[in-house]
């Protein structure tokens, strides 16, 4: 069994189908990706799974518990976190303050030292830059901000939201890196994203989106190949 499963998933804003009934599951450990063009449905998707705009039809399953249409604090215990698109950090707290409102839902010192040890370990200058306001910070380190902060809930399953919008490549590489390691220490991952080339070098499987329906679904290595995604792409332009 599949840890997370989506079952005909549709997301409506009034009278407007962002996503059209899609279907699709995430194994345990793995990095999927969901690709498509800006307005295919990922980010819609992605914001339904978190619990942030209601799901208008379909089910949603985590670890075999039915948690659609929960919301993002009761889903955070279960161990699922968001790290949204646009970083959207606290500008006007500190970096260890924006790092503690991700740890609301844990209980226990020791748990939530544990926590600060593991992200301060991922990210050094997070340590480094604790005592600063989070607005002062550059796009990649707030972004290290953003990840960081999903992380100090301990998730088994982190969605990731255009996490290398935006930044200088080097800063690219050293979040599609981060992805890697993160996988490595147990975390499954859900990453939507625009980069398609690099996504797909880290992902296992992947599944492209066009106009709220999946277009294609397979393992990376074989979208790659495929010419699926630039279709895609290019009939969307």
């Amino acid at each position: 069994m599949p840890l997370f499963g989506v079952n005909s998933l549709s997301v409506h804003y009034g009278a407007i189908e962002a996503v059209r009934g899609i279907d699709f599951e995430v194994g345990e450990g793995e990095i999927v990706a969901l690709l498509g063009a800006n307005g295919a449905g990922k980010s819609s998707t992605l914001n339904a799974l978190a619990g942030l705009v209601p799901v208008a039809g379909g089910s949603v399953r985590f670890d075999g518990v039915d948690i659609t249409n929960l919301k993002p604090e009761a889903l955070t215990p279960l161990g699922l976190a968001l790290s949204p698109e646009g970083r959207r950090v606290f500008g006007t707290l500190t970096v260890a303050e924006n790092l503690r409102m991700g740890a609301y839902s844990i209980s226990g010192r020791h748990v939530l030292e544990q926590a600060w040890e593991r992200v301060y370990d991922l990210f050094p200058l997070l340590y480094e830059r604790r005592s600063q306001y989070a607005g002062t910070l550059s796009g990649g380190q707030q972004q290290m901000l953003a990840v960081g902060r999903a992380l100090m809930s301990n998730p088994r399953l982190l969605f990731l939201d255009e996490p290398s919008l935006g930044l200088a490549p080097r800063i690219v590489d050293q979040v599609f890196e981060l992805i890697v390691k993160l996988r490595e220490q147990g975390v499954t991952l859900v990453v939507v994203e625009q980069n398609v080339d690099r996504a797909l070098e880290i992902a296992d499987r992947a599944y492209l989106l066009a106009l709220g329906q999946i277009r294609a679904a397979g393992s990376a290595s074989d979208l790659a190949k495929s010419g699926a995604v630039t279709a895609a792409y290019l009939g969307e332009a």
